[in-house]
């Protein structure tokens, strides 16, 4: 198993599961020494348009494109996945621009690693007390992106757009029965209790099924909770209620309260224009207090 297998089966995963195992079966591929193409990668990570950020006026617009994973500037270059990293770098320049007086977050993607996206949420979140942040689901922001998506200030739909799929999960591989038919043996030799659990050459066994229940559960409560807080309702109100793990379209959204109202990336960048207009204040803000708020946030968020 390559590197990148054991990195995808080693994540906890905020995405539609019909593209994790897309991606599965690209790095089963690259493992058995198959080459795809640059584009070929690029579709099947759910890659957009490359350019990460643009200007509009006043508005700065981010792009947030494709699959989402942390620290991952070298995939980014060469399949168009988004880093959470270049997010928040490209979100602090445009607070930090004068010239800039509002954001809108341009989303077309299927969700990703769960790693980083808290952290990113939470300064969005922050931000938009800074300089009005408005998203939009360009036509996709599930899972992950969702959670993205909702710490704006508002969050729109495009006419034919779905938002969503709410929930973590996390795939392990057996290989024991193939293992065992080819003949082959592999021995692990270990110290630490729990150094080899979930190893994929032998079953799953309950103990280490609970131990990824567990993590999975903690990821699921984080983004739960933060949904509710961004969206102003309860943590019940996002499990029962916001698609219980399904996408939804753009009315039913709104009408759900997932979103606020249904509108293409052009109407999103006149409100967030409007917005700007209407609280001139919010975009001299000193960066001090942007960082205060997040300190304090995150502070809060693990009490």
């Amino acid at each position: 198993m390559t590197y990148i297998l054991q990195a995808i089966y080693n994540s906890l995963w905020a995405i539609q599961p019909e593209k994790l195992a897309a991606i599965i079966a690209v790095a089963e591929r690259h493992a058995a020494g198959q080459k795809l193409a640059t584009d070929e990668v690029a579709a099947i990570m759910a890659a957009g348009p490359r350019a990460a950020a643009a200007q509009t006026g006043s508005v700065a617009v981010l792009g947030v494109y494709g699959t989402i994973i942390p620290r991952g500037d070298m995939l980014v270059e060469s399949s168009g996945a988004v880093s959470t990293t270049r997010l928040a770098v490209n979100l602090r320049a445009a607070l930090a621009d004068p010239a800039v007086g509002a954001i809108v977050l341009d989303i077309s993607s299927p969700g990703g690693a769960v790693q980083g996206v808290e952290e990113l949420a939470a300064e969005i979140y922050a931000a938009r007390e800074v300089k009005p942040i408005v998203a939009v689901a360009n036509h996709l922001a599930a899972s992950a992106a969702y959670w993205i998506g909702t710490a704006a200030n508002e969050l729109f739909v495009a006419p034919s757009g779905e938002v969503g799929s709410i929930g973590v999960f996390a795939a392990h591989q057996d290989f024991s029965r193939a293992l065992e038919k080819d003949g082959v043996t592999v021995n692990l030799i270990s110290a630490g209790k729990y150094k080899t659990e979930a190893n994929p050459y032998q079953p799953l066994t309950e103990e280490a099924r609970a131990a990824i229940q567990a993590r999975v559960d903690d990821y699921y409560n984080a983004f739960t909770k933060s949904v509710a807080r961004s969206r102003g309702v309860s943590v019940a109100d996002v499990r029962g209620g916001f698609g219980e793990g399904r996408v939804v379209g753009a009315a039913e959204a709104v009408q759900l309260g997932m979103a606020d109202k249904v509108g293409t990336l052009d109407n999103a960048i006149v409100r967030a224009a409007r917005m700007a207009r209407s609280t001139p204040a919010a975009a001299r803000a000193p960066r001090a207090d942007l960082e205060m708020r997040q300190r304090r946030l995150r502070l809060a968020e693990h009490s």
